[in-house]
């Protein structure tokens, strides 16, 4: 069963086990910055590290220690399933036909529809890491109450790591799985006319990336067999993901994105921002902007350190300018990551108008 097992007791070595559940993020939080690096966990946890880190942006923190705890254990005190029964889940679907793990989704599809939904509109999730880390996985929370609602299908993406291959083949992946699901939207019973998407951190650069780059020949790809089939999405939506790498290498980050530095855009590129400008350039989502862009919604964190609020501030206008529909939803105070019921509110209206025409 693949749940996420990183808090529970079984898995923790002796001292962890000695330490109250309560005070346990406390007690890793070795250097008292209100979060969890890698290294600070027990060794046993380690592995289990990326499913918790729900964002991708290579720390825990304490909101998502707390959400794992809540969702791995019911009233009880005993594990949950992870998908419910109610949902029918097509695992490790290969989008390529390669064999290649990192080229393959997973589609969740509710087993009783709402009514007169003959074809399910679709949300598709691209999961963040600094495109360096990270998994489907991460996307199954996310979709969950949508396809639990009957009224949408999810699938959820693999793409190459920058350990695997460099820009713009991630790109060149998600347009592939796009290409592939509306390909197969009869035999999945989705509506090809009706896809979403929506990522976070990396996620939200290339859903912006699908957004604003369709019909760009160098970035389309030529991988599987839907060459016929369009990557057009009907909507974005974008979690504080990086918009123009040219300017964030000079906006107040916590990371040092020096020329010398290996920071995750310069792995992306296969060198840094500054050596590869051109480049740059083409894998900025604003760079590709214009009138016929579908619509977007931008949250993003007035506090973010890893991807500054900046970024979101210049999708939107760029968006607004060429008279694209753009919502930025500021989420005050927030840094990479957040929970908030009001985003959520403002998603669920965004898909029910683009998605359903409500």
């Amino acid at each position: 069963m693949r749940l996420m097992l990183l808090f529970l007791i079984v898995a923790l070595p002796l001292s962890a086990q000695q330490v109250p559940e309560k005070d346990r993020f406390k007690a890793w939080d070795r250097n008292s910055d209100g979060k969890l690096e890698r290294s600070e966990l027990p060794r046993k946890l380690q592995s289990n590290f990326v499913r918790v880190d729900e964002d991708g942006d290579g720390f825990i923190t304490r909101a998502e220690h707390q959400r794992i705890l809540a969702r791995m254990r019911s009233p009880q005190g005993r594990p949950q399933r992870l998908l419910p029964d109610s949902i029918e889940v097509r695992r490790d679907l290969d989008y390529v036909g390669d064999g290649n793990p990192r080229q393959t989704l997973d589609l969740l599809v509710p087993k009783e529809r709402a009514e007169s939904q003959e074809l399910l509109p679709l949300i598709v999730f691209v999961h963040g890491g600094g495109w360096r880390k990270g998994n489907k996985e991460s996307g199954l929370r996310k979709l969950l109450p949508f396809v639990e609602s009957g009224d949408y299908a999810g699938a959820t993406i693999n793409y190459r790591l920058t350990n695997e291959s460099s820009w713009p083949t991630q790109i060149h992946d998600c347009k592939a799985a796009i290409r592939y699901l509306r390909g197969h939207a009869e035999k999945f019973g989705i509506d090809p006319e009706k896809i979403a998407v929506w990522g976070t951190s990396a996620g939200g650069h290339l859903v912006s990336m699908l957004g604003t780059s369709g019909g760009v020949k160098e970035l389309e790809g030529d991988l599987g067999d839907f060459d016929d089939q369009s990557s057009a999405v009907s909507c974005v939506m974008n979690y504080f993901g990086p918009q123009n790498f040219n300017s964030m290498i000079d906006q107040q980050s916590k990371i040092d994105r020096s020329p010398d530095k290996g920071y995750p855009e310069a792995l992306l590129l296969g060198g840094s921002v500054q050596e590869r400008g051109g480049l740059a350039k083409q894998a900025s989502p604003v760079t590709w902007v214009s009138s016929d862009d579908p619509p977007f919604l931008t949250a993003h964190g007035t506090k973010d350190p890893v991807v500054p609020f900046a970024q979101g501030e210049e999708i939107h206008t760029a968006l607004e300018k060429a008279g694209v529909e753009s919502e930025l939803v500021r989420v005050e105070g927030a840094g990479h990551g957040f929970a908030s019921k009001g985003v959520d509110t403002r998603v669920k209206a965004f898909l029910r108008k683009h998605l359903h025409g409500k």
